[in-house]
């Protein structure tokens, strides 16, 4: 169900451009209302932006949770300017009776709704799963939660954090003499986004069969549960408490696997297979050990682990990260330069594929931002464009989407609805 379908008054010039510009794009007559904020709801609506999908994002008066972040005087941060690009946004107060008919008349045009508010939020506005369905039974309705719209732990407060610590991650990150240390990247929200997407396109293909739309809900700590998967396998072969492994592999059961120091910083080595690790001896011109029993085998490297590790780092410390990552790359060995966030912000190799671009931001001047990991030959690619300001596309959702005069839109301005 296309939210272009409807009588063609209702499109300006401005909306028909872009149904053209998107006419080879997987999603491109699927409209998406998005509610999402921060990082999870907003990840999964831009991957369907970059898939050519048509996204209102919807905001309070005063924008979402993500803008409030921003320097004095701007209203986008670099991560909001990264998860919303490709977007067109609208500002609406739920609160308001006039607020909610106006969601009512987009739903009636809208293919998906996305939110990833605490359970019950939509439900206690009167605008929930079961009111947009009786609107729109082909609506997919896709809600992003901490631990899921049932259960004991439903109303639990979720963030980032708390989920890791609650799903187990942050037991086994660390080291063996510290305390639990939480993963460095937003993992949680950004596995949650894209389950929330992968749900999301599910149902969409469900519904050519059946024709009706459903519920999709995601949990971010069932989402992050397989991420445990070695750590798991600890305890079920050792019937102990998973330990904090450092950079070691999770259930110990493989050597070397660690990042070793060099002169100007770091490598992360992990050895698979057994032609892996005669490779790295003969890089590292140590053939005389390929028969000590100590090191002839994973079993006998597990066991050795502490001299295993050393024996790498004495090579690894007299080169630079580079020439470590030239070596192993040149003997074929699983290896990586330990890299900061200039060098992958501007990595060649995803720059060249497209999957880093720079772009001029009214706000934040010169930015690197991504597009989208999910490659479909053959379709069109949505250019990276900046992030929309508060309300940019009111006047193109209300007034040439849904037909609103100026007049009204002005009314609805002043009395707080939009």
């Amino acid at each position: 169900m296309s939210g272009f379908s409807g009588d063609p008054i209702y499109c300006g010039e401005a909306m028909k451009a872009m149904v053209e510009r998107r006419a080879n794009m997987p999603l491109a007559d699927v409209t998406v209302i998005d509610f999402g904020q921060i990082y999870q709801g907003p990840y999964a609506t831009l991957l369907m932006a970059k898939a050519g999908a048509f996204v209102i994002k919807i905001e309070p008066p005063r924008g979402e949770p993500g803008r409030r972040r921003a320097d004095p005087g701007k209203s986008a941060t670099l991560p909001f300017a990264m998860l919303n690009q490709n977007k067109h946004a609208v500002t609406l107060n739920l609160k308001k009776p006039r607020g909610r008919e106006l969601l009512f008349r987009m739903v009636e045009r809208a293919d998906v709704l996305l939110e990833n508010f605490s359970p019950g939020t939509m439900d206690s506005l009167g605008v929930g799963w079961s009111r947009l369905h009786d609107i729109n039974p082909r609506l997919i309705y896709a809600s992003g939660t901490g631990y899921g719209l049932s259960g004991p732990d439903r109303d639990n407060l979720a963030m980032d954090m708390t989920i890791q610590a609650a799903s187990g991650i942050m037991s086994v990150t660390g080291f063996p003499d510290g305390p639990p240390v939480k993963a460095g990247p937003t993992l949680v929200d950004f596995m949650g986004g894209i389950h929330l997407y992968a749900g999301v396109l599910t149902a969409l293909y469900d519904r050519d069969r059946s024709g009706t739309g459903r519920l999709v809900e995601v949990s971010m700590q069932e989402a992050v549960w397989p991420t445990l998967a070695g750590s798991f396998d600890f305890y079920y072969r050792t019937g102990q408490i998973p330990p904090r492994t450092g950079n070691r592999q999770a259930g110990l059961n493989s050597a070397p696997y660690n990042v070793f120091p060099t002169r100007d910083g770091h490598v992360a080595i992990h050895v698979v297979t057994e032609a892996h690790f005669q490779n790295l001896l003969k890089a590292m011109g140590r053939e005389d050990l390929a028969d000590d029993p100590r090191f002839a085998t994973n079993a006998g490297r597990v066991a050795h682990m502490d001299e295993t590790d050393a024996l790498v780092a004495e090579w690894t410390k007299t080169l630079g990260k580079m020439e470590v990552f030239a070596i192993a790359k040149e003997y074929r060995i699983p290896c990586a330069p330990v890299r900061n966030a200039p060098e992958v912000i501007n990595d060649l190799h995803m720059h060249e594929r497209g999957m880093l671009e720079h772009i001029n931001h009214p706000e934040l001047g010169e930015i690197v931002v991504p597009s989208t990991p999910l490659r479909l030959h053959g379709t069109d690619k949505v250019a990276a464009g900046p992030s929309p300001t508060i309300g940019q596309h009111n006047q193109e959702i209300y007034g040439e989407w849904l037909g609103i005069t100026a007049a009204e839109i002005a009314e609805l301005k002043t009395g707080g609805v939009i």
